[in-house]
């Protein structure tokens, strides 16, 4: 074994109770351990929020939508999709649908809604992504009520569970009057859930022919979600799309429609940089008090190596690996933390949010590998950048001066 690693193992070890680090060593461990696992956990946490509104609100509106202006209808739906399938292979799917407001009313309560009719054959939203009571069954009933999925919230507002039967109301025409309405009833086949109160309590899936039906629009459409191999690309098909199919064709994307959305969460990112400054910060300065209590508390030792012709770079390398060593060690254990606190609540969630205001009911965490890997490696080098000025300190000292001291 190297001579400074030997020394520099046996200053971390206690002198009373040898083979177990002293108390100083063990501060200043836990303090790297903490401030790693807090980083890591707090991006965790952030990438996971970003990536949990971002997919609840795809599965709503997709990468972009197709649709006509002055909420116009579309005709020819077969003829729209087989052009963008052919023009476009960037364009992974593309689902017509009919959308409209309306009311649903139940036995316990009666709710405004927005009512989305949808091809189960081709479909890409959150009636079939998000289900977690019942089946995926929108399609057309021969005998009995046809079927319709709703929000968990919406579902208990209305006091309804699967199997249960409601009415869906439609107001036709652009002037909504009553002698327009136009009802239909359905029976609960499916519940989802998004964590998004405000989508959750809002839409309702039927099957595409019957929206069609309930808003007496024929074979026409309101419009296409569509959704692309890189989402990245959006905002130059939705430039390109409108051009392509003429008036009255418009398009937008998903950043377009929840600008406010996605400003909001780059927003909570911005104070990112401070908080891993102060806790860098904080490791740094525990770090640089334990390494300058270990030259205070080994001035003897180093005396006397300096006396018997140790050279000053070796010192100095004592007390670099001491720092290594220290931060090695907080390093790993604060990975091992950060991952299982982040298992726990991924399992359990043993926090819960309010999902009218955090847009999910739970803390979302987004496990990335190259978090870790990012926080562990700026932890080192602050660790060995920490560690500088304590050993430059000892190996600069004066030997008769540390003798003659401590005699």
């Amino acid at each position: 074994m190297p001579f400074s690693v030997f020394i520099a193992l046996r200053y971390l070890r206690s002198r009373r109770n040898r083979g177990f680090i002293s108390f100083i060593t063990f501060i200043a461990i836990v303090g790297v351990a903490l401030g790693v696992a807090s980083l890591i956990i707090t991006l965790s946490v952030l990438n996971g929020f970003e990536k949990t509104i971002k997919e609840n609100v795809v599965s709503f509106t997709a990468h972009m939508q197709l649709f006509a202006f002055s909420n116009q209808l579309l005709s020819q739906p077969d003829e729209t999709i087989k052009h963008v399938r052919l023009r476009h292979l960037d364009v992974l799917e593309i689902a017509p649908y009919v959308s409209r407001e309306g009311m649903i009313r139940s036995d316990a309560a009666t709710e405004g809604v927005f009512i989305k009719g949808v091809d189960p054959d081709n479909d890409i939203s959150a009636a079939k992504t998000r289900l977690v009571e019942g089946a995926y069954r929108l399609g057309l009933q021969e005998e009995g009520s046809e079927g319709v999925i709703i929000g968990r919230r919406l579902a208990q507002k209305l006091e309804v569970g699967i199997g249960d039967r409601i009415l869906l109301l439609s107001l036709g025409g652009s002037t909504l009057s009553l002698g327009q309405t136009r009802v239909m009833q359905f029976e609960v086949k499916g519940i989802y859930e998004t964590g998004m109160s405000e989508y959750d309590e809002t839409y309702v899936y039927i099957h595409l022919r019957n929206a069609q039906r309930l808003f007496g629009v024929g074979p026409m459409v309101s419009g296409y979600d569509l959704l692309l191999t890189d989402p990245g690309r959006a905002s130059h098909l939705a430039s390109v799309l409108p051009e392509e199919l003429g008036y009255p064709h418009y398009a937008r994307t998903t950043d377009q429609m929840h600008r406010n959305l996605y400003t909001w969460i780059e927003l909570q990112k911005k104070p990112i940089p401070i908080i891993i400054g102060l806790i860098i910060i904080v490791a740094t300065v525990n770090i640089i008090g334990t390494l300058l209590m270990m030259v205070l508390e080994k001035a003897k030792e180093i005396g006397i190596l300096r006396a018997l012709g140790s050279h000053r770079r070796k010192l100095m390398n004592i007390f670099l690996l001491q720092g290594m060593i220290i931060g090695l060690v907080g390093t790993v254990l604060g990975n091992i933390l950060a991952y299982g606190l982040c298992w726990l609540e991924m399992t359990y969630h043993f926090i819960s949010l309010p999902s009218g205001v955090y847009y999910m009911t739970h803390v979302p965490i987004d496990l990335q590998a190259d978090v870790f890997v990012l926080v562990s490696l700026l932890a080192l080098f602050m660790c060995f950048l920490s560690s500088i000025l304590p050993s430059r300190i000892a190996a600069q000292q004066d030997p008769v001066r540390l003798l003659r001291f401590v005699a």
